[in-house]
């Protein structure tokens, strides 16, 4: 709370709440990752603006695709990119954004090594932004609008996080990593319990953690719906900062420590125990991140409810678990097994987290290790975890099962196959995973068997956690802003497919929403994979309407159990979500989508929001949001209700037409009416509440937060 409310806009004046208040705040920083920086940087552009207000940068790490292995990945990517990043690149000077090439690294590694420090608030346009508090930082995962809000010069609004805090007593040990703190909280607080909170770590514990090993557990804090996580700065972080050439941060943090931990009084909304001496390592999964599971009854749980033991893929690397500790602490597990003569049973691929990981790896050995034991070395970039992956060895549909040390593992979001089951630990459980190939083993206690057909039982991992020769930066991949860009040209070409100048939505006629149809009545987990899939789609992320065939494509229809199969409710044909979106739009019929708990969750993506409004969509009705996703809903002029009785979801039948009314009256706190007629020419009426203020009620009025923003810069 001292962070967050130290960057207060007008702090004399602002109300502070906890779960209520909207605060009003000025972030230090930007950060934008590829796939997201496109629809920002093109809101940007047709904001008027000469140049962004506050240090922003693009991080090109979205849009390689895993393939082969890093080096001919990463020239694909150039290639087939070219658009993009030139797009971006330009954008950047123009604006005066720096821009981070392909193959720098993944976003948020990047900025825990460059940017972050402690005290600092930031924004980026990814949900995994919250790897800086390990760092001491607050950055918080964010849609492109609001990105867009900072960069003008604009305060950003959030509404006041609640504090949940976790005591850490203890040392880990042996198997236990920083990541089975976090997937351990998972298990505790679910894919919700987070929400609207920040997550604040303390205790003894905190002490016995990395650096790099707090990023960990603060970037997995988003599967939990977490506004944020944040550790109190301390020595593993002044080592951190000594070792990245910010020693000065390091030094004036020393004097201030007393400000950047929590005061001995503090007050939190809930308090979680968890003893770092005690706790077990832990695999998360199936097709949801909270899925708890200890290591010593992984396979009696598997075997129980059929989940396939044999492991087709491991997966080590990604932001979450790419640093030089999680390295080192793998390739001694590797180690281990080449000296008995054994490789890994899986496949298996290591992804490094940023340019300066993979050089210092190559050059102090471990990427050798990990090589030699069956790996694949794949390029600085997000690859098999967002779903950039061309895999080819099993077909769509084929049940199987893989590891990985990543954050997020919903239903198909690796492969695209909706019968993978993606389990997540850390990357030492999952080296020892490969080996064995098995999802039964447990490498605490059960033996392999070596080349010569000697048993062993692998020592637990080790590893340091900055390198003894210092780290090698590697290649040069940052592209500086020129000081000014008014000579600079961003040209964006009217036929193509991957990029399109945005156009602004139209505003609120002032009257209410009548007779809408019920495009899709959603049944049980939608993220905004299911909304808006990225894996081939990452590719049209700058091009509004062709990232919009893929809207709700994977989200379950409750009228016949089947995904992007919905019934059109004037011609009476079966069709694709999208289409028929657009046929309703064609025909100025307006439509909603109901929906379940915890709506939107996942990923930051805004195209999850564009596309709905893009398509003529008015409002999403469900029983709860996600944080993100809520606030992108209210950024593009989209109405987000929830029941007011959750029950009432049930109340509401697929081909029922729906009117939402008193709308020129909505005002803050007050439900909305909304007037059902079912098909057998009965009616009802239910309440639907919204949790918009004065000020994103001017956004639905506007048509759009961006429209809102050209009405007041047009009226200065």
């Amino acid at each position: 709370e001292k962070i967050l409310y130290g960057h207060l806009d007008e702090p004399q004046t602002q109300e502070i709440v906890r779960g209520t208040s909207y605060l009003k705040l000025r972030p230090d920083r930007v950060a934008m990752q590829d796939a997201t920086a496109q629809m920002a940087m093109l809101q940007f552009i047709s904001s008027g603006l000469d140049r962004v207000a506050v240090p922003s940068t693009i991080h090109c790490d979205h849009l390689i695709e895993a393939q082969v292995g890093g080096d001919k990945d990463l020239k694909r990517a150039k290639e087939i990119n070219k658009e993009v990043y030139d797009f971006l690149s330009s954008a950047g000077s123009k604006y005066g954004v720096g821009f981070w090439k392909p193959g720098s690294g993944i976003i948020h590694q990047i900025v825990l090594e460059n940017y972050a420090f402690p005290g600092m608030l930031l924004i980026g346009t990814d949900s995994h932004t919250p790897n800086g508090g390990g760092l001491g930082g607050v950055c918080i995962g964010v849609g492109g609008a609001d990105a867009v809000d900072v960069m003008a010069n604009i305060p950003w609004e959030l509404k006041c996080p609640k504090v949940i805090g976790v005591n850490l007593s203890g040392s880990p040990s042996g198997w236990t990593a920083p990541k089975d703190v976090i997937l351990k909280v998972a298990g505790i607080l679910t894919v919700k319990g987070g929400t609207g909170a920040i997550l604040e770590y303390f205790g003894e514990g905190v002490d016995a953690l990395s650096c790099t090993g707090m990023g960990t557990i603060c970037n997995m804090g988003a599967e939990i719906g977490a506004t944020t996580s944040l550790f109190p700065y301390n020595d593993s972080m002044e080592r951190y900062l000594e070792a990245t050439s910010r020693g000065d941060i390091a030094q004036l943090a020393n004097k201030h420590r007393d400000l950047l931990k929590a005061d001995v009084d503090s007050q939190y909304d809930q308090i979680i125990e968890i003893d770092l001496s005690t706790l077990e390592p832990h695999v998360n999964g199936p097709f949801t991140p909270d899925l708890a599971t200890p290591i010593s009854r992984l396979g009696a749980v598997a075997k129980e409810n059929g989940w396939p033991l044999d492991i087709r893929v491991s997966l080590i690397g990604s932001c979450t678990n790419s640093s030089y500790e999680d390295m080192s602490r793998s390739a001694s597990i590797a180690q281990q097994a080449l000296e008995h003569g054994v490789r890994t049973r899986s496949a298996f691929t290591v992804t490094p987290g940023s340019e300066q990981i993979r050089a210092t790896i190559e050059r102090d050995g471990q990427a050798a290790v990990l090589r030699d034991v069956g790996g694949v070395v794949l390029a600085n970039a997000c690859g098999p975890c967002i779903g950039q992956w061309d895999r080819r060895d099993v077909k769509k549909g084929e049940k199987n099962t893989i590891v990985s040390s990543y954050n997020r593992n919903f239903t198909g979001r690796n492969d695209a196959n909706p019968a993978t089951h993606a389990f997540v630990a850390s990357p030492e459980i999952v080296v020892a995973l490969a080996l064995t190939g098995r999802l039964d083993f447990n490498p605490l206690t059960d033996k392999i068997t070596g080349a010569t057909g000697e048993e062993f039982v692998l020592d637990p991992p080790y590893g340091d956690q900055l390198p003894a020769l210092g780290f090698d930066p590697g290649e040069d991949t940052y592209q500086h802003p020129p000081e000014s860009g008014s000579n600079r040209a961003v040209d964006v070409s009217p036929t193509s497919d991957r990029l399109q100048l945005l156009e602004p939505f139209p505003v609120w006629d002032g009257k209410d929403i009548e007779n809408a149809i019920i495009l899709i009545k959603i049944q049980g987990k939608c993220t905004t994979d299911h909304i808006s899939a990225a894996g081939p789609w990452l590719k049209y992320r700058g091009h509004l309407d062709n990232i919009s065939n893929n809207f709700c494509i994977g989200a379950m229809n409750i009228e016949n159990g089947e995904a992007n199969k919905v019934k059109n409710q004037v011609t009476g044909e079966w069709g694709a979500v999208p289409d028929t979106g657009r046929h309703y739009k064609a025909n100025s019929i307006p439509w909603v989508v109901v929906g379940d708990e915890n709506y939107g969750e996942g990923s930051s993506r805004e195209h999850a929001a564009l596309e709905p409004r893009h398509l003529g969509g008015r409002a999403i009705i469900v029983k709860s949001f996600a944080r993100i996703h809520e606030t992108n809903l209210k950024k593009q002029g989209m109405l987000p209700l929830t029941f007011a009785q959750p029950l009432d979801y049930d109340r509401i039948q697929p081909d029922d037409r729906l009117s939402l009314v008193g709308l020129t009256g909505l005002s803050p706190g007050q439900p909305i009416e909304c007037l059902l007629r079912h098909s057998d020419g009965t009616t009802d009426s239910i309440q639907l509440k919204h949790s918009m203020n004065e000020g994103q009620i001017e956004w639905f009025k506007a048509g759009s937060a961006l429209n809102r923003m050209a009405q007041r810069l047009g009226n200065k």
